[in-house]
């Protein structure tokens, strides 16, 4: 009795996307390029640090390498670090420009179909992300308590939903690769999408993600 020291901190490295076709505003660019300094006034969860705050191109194939080396990143901090005893979350955000309310995706598939092409002109069909992986049938699925998560920020008032299906476009993709590194190298990562600015308003969202990052420090 009495052995237990205090949990291990949790960083959280966060990425967003620039825009796309048919969305000339992405919110998740702005909410990670604001969530710095908009944590610093609403201070963070005890036990939990903010890492890196990125904005990927809406690419697939293209961006692999800086998504790579974003990836790659936490893992040469927490390597830095004294004591690498602290867990390590990617948090990616994506925006859904149809949806209505946040959702918490469970999984990626390993299948690239973009409806239109990506910022690079990139637009595959049925094509494996990882074709060492297998099929386009194959998933990989968030080691993260998706329910748990989506229950407590219900419960928070959010209007939010559980999802099985990340799409197929660029954040599928982003978070097929992702999910694979994360397994690779003992780290956790989880994708949200959010709706557009006009569906649920910026200061909300905000308060969303800060919701999150409390729900995330207190289970993990």
């Amino acid at each position: 009795m009495g052995s237990e020291g205090p949990p291990a901190p949790v960083t959280v490295h966060i990425t967003g996307f620039k825009k796309f076709h048919g969305v000339s505003e992405n919110p998740t660019e702005t909410i990670v390029n604001n969530l710095t300094e908009y944590m610093k006034k609403k201070g963070l969860p005890k036990g939990l640090f903010l890492g890196s705050c990125s904005i990927l191109e809406t690419a697939g194939q293209g961006a692999l390498v800086p998504l790579y080396q974003t990836l790659q990143s936490a893992i040469n901090a927490k390597d830095c670090e004294s004591s690498n005893s602290g867990k390590v979350i990617w948090l990616h955000f994506g925006v859904n420009s149809g949806a209505t309310r946040f959702a918490i995706e469970h999984q990626a598939v390993n299948e690239a179909t973009f409806r239109c092409p990506d910022e690079m002109g990139w637009k595959p069909q049925k094509v494996p992300i990882v074709p060492s992986d297998g099929g386009i049938s194959r998933t990989r699925e968030t080691c993260l308590p998706v329910e748990q998560i989506t229950m407590a920020l219900a419960k928070k008032g959010y209007n939010i939903m559980t999802s099985d299906d990340a799409g197929r476009f660029v954040c599928n993709y982003v978070y097929y690769h992702s999910l694979r590194f994360a397994e690779q190298n003992g780290i956790k990562s989880l994708f949200v999408h959010v709706p557009l600015f006009l569906t649920i308003d910026e200061d909300t969202q905000m308060q969303f993600v800060a919701s999150l990052l409390e729900v995330l420090a207190s289970i993990c």
